[in-house]
C-alpha cells in the first residue's frame, strides 16, 4: 500500500510539474515576458512545424456531395437526397463517421433549447414572448432520415442531439474513400420570431405582397471535421460557436417554384432553363460592365410578385473545394450584378451579384454590389486573391452571415406607418456597407483559411473584423465603424463581465466584444503600433497564404506572426489573448536631472537660480515693516553682502583639484550639459504595452519616442525611463493618439490635464435620421430626395 501511495504521489507530483513547469516562489515578481512555446502551446508536429506552418504530413479530409432538394414553399420546409463521398485521407483507421444536423438545435429538447436561460429580472421582451409561444406549436430540426449504402443497404446511425453518426459497414483505412446516400427532411424556421442563421421571411402585413424570402443554411447533414489535433470534432451545436466543416466538391439541383429566381453557392450550371434570354444576355453584359446592371429588374420582380406559380423549376449549381452550400430563393428577388477584374493576372473574373427584394431599395442597388467588389479589392492585398467565380449578397431577416460564395444581410430603408415616407438612417447605409464587408469577407476568414469557429470564434471573427476595418476606412475615412479602433475597446476591457479571448466559443461572456472587437483592436494595435505595416503586413499574409484551403489553430498563427515578423509577441499573446487584463499606463512623474560640472561658477549659479524659485514664506510675504537689517547699517557684515551661492576661492581651488584627479573619459562626462529626464510609468492596468511618450518643449519643438514593451520585462509594475537632451521640457504625454486603448487618459499628462465633460440630458431619439428631420425620402428608384407627403 504504501508503494503505491508512493507512485500516485510522485505522479500527482509529475502532474503538477507538467502543468506549471516554471514557477515564481521568492519576491513577487511576474513575468508578463515568459515564453508560451513549450509551456502552453502544443508541441509541434509532423503535421504542424515550429514555425506555424503546415508539417511535410500535413493532411485533412475530404468530402464531395451530389444532392437534390426540392424547396416546399407551402409547408415552409425542405426536402432533400443525395449521395457523399468521404476520403479519409487520415493516417487512422475509422468505424464510424460523425455528421453535422445543426437544425436541431431547434427541437423542444435540443440541449440548445433546454439550456437556454432567461433573464432573472422578472422582465420579457415581445419577441421572446412570441418566441416562446411559437415552440408550444412548432418544432424545427432533421426529420425522415434514412442513410443507406451506395448499393441500397441501409445503414446503422444514431443521432445525438445535433450530431449524428453512422456505423461503417467495414472500417474504412486510410486513404479509402466510402459513399453513401441519405435522405431527409428540415424545417424551415421563420427567422425573425425563432432566431437564427437561416429560414424564411414572409411580407403579410396588409399593405405588403403577401411572398415570401426562402434562405437555405444548415438544410443537409454535412459531415463533422475529423483532425489531427482534435480527432472527431464532435461538440453539440448551442448556437453560438459556429461550424466548422470539411472542404468538397458540390453538385446540387435546386427545384423550386417556378416563378423564383435563385441565389446559391457556386456557379449556375443551366442558365438556359432557368433565366429568359434577356436575363441571360444582361449577365453577359455585366461581366465587363463599368456599373452593376439589373439581371431580373425591379418590373419583372414585381410582376412575378403578383401571382404564384404553380408550377416548378429546377436550378443547378456546380462549386469546387467548398465548405458548406447555401441558397436564397424567392419570386420577390431584384438581381443585380458586376464583373469585377482581381488585381492578379492568374486570377479570374468575379461577378459580384446582390439578390434583393423591392423593401430594401434603394439602398441595395446603390451599394451592396459596390461593397462586395470593394472587399473582394482590400483583402486580396491583405491576403490572397478571391479564388471563386462568384461573389453574392442576399437580403432577407438575417442580419449578417456568412457561406462560401454567398451572404445573408439585413438592413433596409425605413416606410414612416404614418405617411408611408421612405427614409434610411446612416446607421442602416453605414450597415448595410459595413455588414456585407464583414460577411463576404468571411470568404477568407474562415471559409478557405478554414479555423474551428466552434472552438475559437476569435479566428473567423476576430481577424475577419479586423479587416473588415481596414476596408471600411478604405472606403470613407469618416467611415463609423463600431469596432477596430483601440478605443472602442476599452469600455469592455475595464469590465468584469468578461473571459479571456481563447476561452472556448460556448463559454464566452460578451459575445460580440470578446470575438470581435478585442481581437480587431490587438491586431490593430499589432499592426500600427507594435510591428508596425510592413511587418505586420508580410507576416498576416504569410499566415493566410500558408493555411489557405487547410485549417489552422491559435498557435499557428501565433507562430507563424512571430516566425516571419522576428518579433517576440508572446507578451502580446499572454496579454491580449489569455487574460483579462486592460491597458492602463500612467505617467507618474518627471525628474530633471543633470551632471555636476565640478565649475564652481556655473553650479552654484544654477543653484541660486533655482533657489529664486522658491515660494516666500507666508509670514515674510505678510510683514510689512523694516527689519534691524535694513534699518541698521552697523549689523551688516561680509555674511549680508554674500550668499552661499558666491563663489570662492576655495571652491575655485577645489574644482581645480577635482577635475586634476579625473580621467580624460570622465572629464568628458562632467562636461555634459544636457537635461537627464527620468520618466516613472507605472502599469496600472496590468497588461504590457509600448509607451508611446510625446515630449513638448519650451523652444516650441515636439518629440515623440515610441518605447517598446520590453521596458517592463524587468519589473511589470513600474519602470523609470530616461531621456537626454539639451532642450528643456515643458510637458509631455503618453499614448497621444490614442493607439493603445489605454482606459484612462486622466494620467497620461504630466502636468495632469482637466478632463473635459459635458453633461446632457437622456434624449428619447434612437437614430440620427436627417432626412425625416428634413422632411424628405428617398424613392426606391434612386438616392435623390424628395419632399415627403405631409400629414393630415
Amino acid at each position: 500500500m504504501r508503494l503505491i501511495l508512493l507512485v500516485l504521489g510522485l505522479l500527482a507530483f509529475a502532474g503538477a510539474a507538467h502543468a506549471d513547469p516554471l514557477r515564481q516562489t521568492k519576491a513577487p515578481f511576474e513575468d508578463k515576458f515568459r515564453q508560451l512555446e513549450g509551456e502552453d502551446w502544443p508541441t509541434p508536429t509532423d503535421y504542424r512545424n515550429a514555425a506555424g506552418a503546415p508539417g511535410y504530413r500535413y493532411w485533412q479530409q475530404k468530402v464531395d456531395y451530389k444532392l437534390a432538394a426540392t424547396l416546399d414553399e407551402p409547408g415552409r420546409s425542405i426536402r432533400g437526397s443525395g449521395t457523399v463521398t468521404y476520403a479519409n485521407n487520415s493516417p487512422d483507421e475509422m468505424r464510424y463517421i460523425w455528421l453535422l444536423l445543426d437544425q436541431n438545435r431547434f427541437k423542444r429538447d435540443s440541449l440548445s433549447e433546454l439550456s437556454a436561460t432567461v433573464s432573472g429580472t422578472g422582465t420579457m421582451s415581445y419577441d421572446a414572448i412570441r418566441r416562446a409561444k411559437r415552440f408550444q406549436t412548432w418544432e424545427g430540426g432533421f426529420s425522415n432520415l434514412k442513410i443507406t449504402a451506395a448499393d441500397g443497404t441501409p445503414l446503422t446511425f444514431t443521432v445525438v442531439d445535433s450530431l449524428m453518426r453512422i456505423e461503417l459497414p467495414t472500417p474504412l483505412k486510410s486513404g479509402q474513400s466510402f459513399t453513401f446516400a441519405m435522405d431527409w427532411t428540415v424545417a424551415l424556421i421563420e427567422t425573425r420570431v425563432i432566431g437564427g442563421r437561416g429560414g424564411y421571411e414572409c411580407f403579410t402585413k396588409p399593405d405588403e405582397d403577401g411572398n415570401c424570402l426562402f434562405l437555405g443554411s444548415q438544410w443537409f447533414p454535412r459531415l463533422a471535421v475529423y483532425s489531427d489535433y482534435e480527432g472527431w470534432h464532435n461538440k453539440a451545436f448551442l448556437g453560438g460557436g459556429e461550424f466548422t466543416l470539411e472542404f468538397g466538391d458540390y453538385d446540387v439541383s435546386l427545384t423550386v417554384p417556378a416563378d423564383h429566381v435563385v441565389s446559391s453557392t457556386g456557379e449556375l450550371q443551366n442558365p438556359g432553363e432557368v433565366l429568359t434570354a434577356a436575363q441571360q444576355a444582361r449577365l453577359e453584359k455585366a461581366r465587363t460592365a463599368a456599373e452593376p446592371l439589373y439581371i431580373v429588374t425591379p418590373a419583372e420582380a414585381a410582376a412575378a410578385e403578383k401571382g404564384k406559380a404553380t408550377a416548378t423549376r429546377t436550378w443547378r449549381f456546380k462549386a469546387d473545394n467548398v465548405r458548406d452550400f447555401a441558397f436564397a430563393s424567392s419570386r420577390k428577388f431584384i438581381w443585380d450584378a458586376v464583373g469585377v477584374k482581381q488585381d492578379f493576372a492568374d486570377q479570374p473574373l468575379v461577378m459580384a451579384m446582390s439578390f434583393y427584394p423591392k423593401e430594401a431599395r434603394p439602398l441595395w442597388d446603390a451599394y451592396s454590389t459596390k461593397a462586395i467588389a470593394h472587399t473582394i479589392k482590400v483583402y486580396g492585398e491583405f491576403a490572397f486573391p478571391y479564388p471563386y467565380p462568384t461573389a453574392q449578397s442576399v437580403n432577407g431577416p438575417v442580419g449578417g452571415m456568412e457561406y462560401p460564395m454567398i451572404t445573408f444581410n439585413g438592413p433596409r430603408p425605413i416606410k414612416d406607418k404614418k405617411t408611408g415616407a421612405l427614409t434610411y438612417t446612416d446607421r442602416a447605409k453605414y450597415g448595410l456597407i459595413g455588414v456585407v464587408i464583414h460577411e463576404v469577407g468571411h470568404s477568407w476568414f474562415p471559409m478557405i483559411v478554414n479555423s474551428d469557429e466552434r472552438q475559437w470564434t476569435w479566428m473567423d471573427e476576430g481577424l475577419n473584423t479586423f479587416l473588415q476595418f481596414q476596408a471600411q476606412q478604405r472606403w470613407d475615412e469618416k467611415f463609423p465603424a463600431r469596432r477596430g479602433e483601440p478605443r472602442s475597446i476599452v469600455e469592455y476591457m475595464v469590465s468584469k463581465d468578461q473571459v479571456p479571448i481563447m476561452v472556448q466559443s460556448d463559454s464566452l461572456l460578451q459575445f460580440g466584444s470578446n470575438s470581435y472587437g478585442k481581437p480587431a483592436a490587438a491586431l490593430v494595435i499589432l499592426r500600427e503600433t507594435v510591428l508596425g505595416r510592413e511587418l505586420f503586413d508580410y507576416s498576416f499574409k504569410e499566415y493566410a497564404r500558408r493555411w489557405r484551403f487547410k485549417r489552422p489553430t491559435p498557435y499557428d498563427f501565433f507562430r507563424t506572426m512571430e516566425e516571419a515578423s522576428g518579433v517576440d509577441l508572446d507578451w502580446f499573446w499572454r496579454g491580449w489573448f489569455y487574460s483579462t487584463d486592460h491597458v492602463d499606463i500612467s505617467l507618474d512623474k518627471i525628474v530633471q536631472a543633470r551632471v555636476d560640472t565640478l565649475d564652481p561658477v556655473r553650479e552654484k549659479a544654477l543653484k541660486e537660480e533655482r533657489a529664486k524659485q522658491d515660494p516666500i514664506g507666508l509670514t515674510n510675504l505678510r510683514n510689512t515693516d523694516p527689519t534691524v537689517v535694513e534699518l541698521d547699517p552697523k549689523v551688516r557684515d561680509l555674511y549680508d553682502s554674500t550668499t552661499e551661492f558666491t563663489v570662492t576661492e576655495a571652491d575655485r581651488k577645489k574644482s581645480r583639484e577635482a577635475l586634476a584627479r579625473l580621467s580624460p573619459e570622465e572629464l568628458e562626462a562632467v562636461r555634459v550639459t544636457d537635461n537627464f529626464y527620468h520618466f516613472t510609468f507605472s502599469n496600472l492596468g496590468g497588461l504590457v504595452m509600448p509607451v508611446i511618450l510625446k515630449m513638448d518643449f519650451t523652444d516650441g519643438t515636439t518629440q515623440t519616442v515610441r518605447i517598446p514593451a520590453e521596458v517592463w520585462r524587468k519589473n511589470s509594475r513600474q519602470v523609470t525611463w530616461q531621456f537626454v537632451t539639451p532642450k528643456t521640457l515643458k510637458s509631455a504625454l503618453i499614448d497621444p493618439n490614442w493607439e493603445t486603448a489605454d482606459a484612462d487618459l486622466a494620467n497620461n499628462a504630466f502636468p495632469r490635464a482637466i478632463t473635459p465633460l459635458t453633461f446632457k440630458p437622456a434624449s428619447d431619439d434612437p437614430e440620427n435620421n436627417r432626412m425625416k428631420d428634413m422632411g424628405l425620402q428617398v424613392t426606391p428608384d434612386g438616392l435623390a430626395t424628395k419632399p415627403a407627403p405631409k400629414k393630415d
